[in-house]
């Protein structure tokens, strides 16, 4: 039996299907015996595993990790799994390894990571192990020790389109149900990946290092395909789509929307700001028509000069233009920025602030979602000497201190080229957005929390004051405390 391990990253409301491992499962399903341990369906998944190891005769643990939350409950898990089963391979794959493949195999508990698209990789890992094969040279996207101990990283492997494997078996999971969330979007809200990787090398995102500019989509007819499943076997009226770029050419796009209009479903993607521009109006209608409700856009600056050097090949203007235009089809735009320049961070706070207002003013319904500037690993570094102030960790243990692991979920990166009081601006600004211009995301909040917050928040907003906002960060946990279902910002 081979288990494959979605350790656990988030809380309960917030779990979804975990997509990592059932796209391993598909291509295991039918050919091999396996069994999906999620850690945030188990309540303790150390003692499932126990129970599968005594009950099976079990010839790899596959651990899917992303950084952050996931990353730290891998370590423990596969710690713990090493201790007691030490001659076991344990395999991990997903973000973390493609990131940071030296940091995963300076462990005693990692024997190979897969970087990137894994499927393929892991069937090929599978039949050299059990050919009792060490040296995995030949195999592509992998990076493991050799005997004397020294890393190997072989060559990246092509990516392929996610519609070339099986259909996910939704049906292995312990309980499917579960990951059917309620959201702003429905009441039984699903996800889903219609396609793997981007085809942008912007040089602060972690997508780059993984898919290296490449992405593959599965055909239109298969993700309509999939959708009706799903809402056939879970009674779905919303879905969200976990791609990093959702849209590529317009036809696909347009055939897509008229496919799946039938189902009435609400959707949410991600997208990006040039292509959905070139968009004819008869397209945005259409998806309008399909249930598109809100796109995530990566604006990521409102200067034009940090959009070239984070070679978004993008403009201010075109982000104005967009958020101008997608409001006649009443599609909510949902903009992120990335503040915080490491060459003048707070000219930047200022710049974007600016931006953001004006923003606003064309589409007061458009979203915002503001993130400190974090380096993560490019082969074209975005600010050169600037982000070589930083050394990655070396260890999964390193990276779960909490100097890094604040740092990876930007809660508090304490980056050195960042006062603290443009920080503090920062994140003051935030606030202050957040409580003027609620968010329709949270599905649990009431009307009068909402109109509450506007009311504390107006005041500030109008007259561009932002610093120090404590009635409205106690506002948040006293509103969060009233509605147990609602945490705080």
């Amino acid at each position: 039996m081979i288990i494959l391990l979605h350790p656990r990253s988030t809380r309960p409301k917030n779990r979804r299907f975990p997509l990592s491992v059932l796209a391993l499962a598909a291509v295991l399903e039918g050919r091999e015996q396996y069994s999906i341990v999620d850690g945030n369906v188990e309540s303790d998944a150390s003692a499932t595993i126990d129970g599968l190891m005594r009950e099976h005769r079990v010839e790899m643990l596959a651990v899917s990790v992303m950084p952050g939350p996931q990353m730290v409950s891998a370590m423990h898990l596969s710690r713990q799994f090493r201790a007691r089963y030490p001659k076991i391979p344990i395999v991990w794959g997903g973000y973390f390894p493609s990131l940071y493949p030296d940091a995963a195999l300076n462990t005693k508990y990692v024997d190979v990571a897969v970087r990137g698209q894994g499927e393929d990789t892991f069937l090929e890992l599978l039949r050299a192990m059990r050919d009792g094969a060490r040296d995995f040279r030949s195999i592509p996207g992998v990076s493991y020790k050799d005997q004397f101990g020294l890393h190997v990283h072989t060559r990246d492997r092509a990516i392929r389109s996610p519609g070339e494997y099986p259909g996910m078996p939704y049906h292995r999971l312990r309980e499917p149900h579960k990951y059917i969330a309620r959201t702003f979007l429905g009441a039984r809200t699903a996800v889903h990946h219609a396609s793997y990787g981007c085809p942008f090398r912007c040089k602060f995102c972690g997508v780059t290092g993984v898919a290296g500019g490449r992405q593959k989509s599965e055909r239109p007819e298969r993700t309509a395909a999939v959708l009706e499943q799903l809402q056939r076997d879970y009674a779905i009226d919303a879905v969200q789509f976990y791609d990093n770029n959702f849209f590529l050419r317009e036809d696909d796009t347009a055939e897509l929307a008229a496919r799946i209009a039938p189902l009435k479903l609400r959707w949410w993607c991600e997208g990006r700001i040039d292509i959905l521009l070139r968009y004819s109006d008869e397209t945005l209608r259409a998806l309008r028509r399909s249930g598109c409700t809100m796109i995530f856009l990566g604006a990521e600056s409102g200067s034009d000069k940090i959009l070239a050097e984070m070679d978004k090949q993008l403009t201010g203007a075109q982000i104005l233009d967009l958020a101008a235009r997608i409001r006649q089809f009443d599609i909510i735009p949902e903009f992120s920025f990335v503040i915080g320049n490491p060459r003048e961070p707070d000219r930047d706070l200022r710049d974007n602030m600016r931006f953001i207002r004006r923003l606003k003013k064309l589409n007061p319904r458009a979203e915002i979602i503001i993130q400190h500037y974090t380096p993560t690993p490019h082969p074209d570094g975005m600010y050169g000497e600037i982000d070589n102030q930083l050394e990655f960790p070396k260890s999964p243990e390193e990276w779960a201190s909490e100097r890094w692991y604040t740092f990876t979920v930007r809660r508090d990166p304490a980056l050195p080229w960042l006062p603290r009081k443009t920080k503090r601006l920062i994140d003051a600004f935030e606030t202050v957005m957040n409580c003027r211009w609620p968010t329709i995301q949270d599905a649990h909040m009431s009307r009068w929390a909402r109109a509450a917050l506007v009311a504390l928040s107006s005041w500030r907003y109008a007259l561009d004051v932002y610093g120090w906002p404590y009635e409205l960060e106690a506002a948040q946990k006293l509103l969060a405390l009233r509605n147990p279902k609602v945490e705080s910002v």
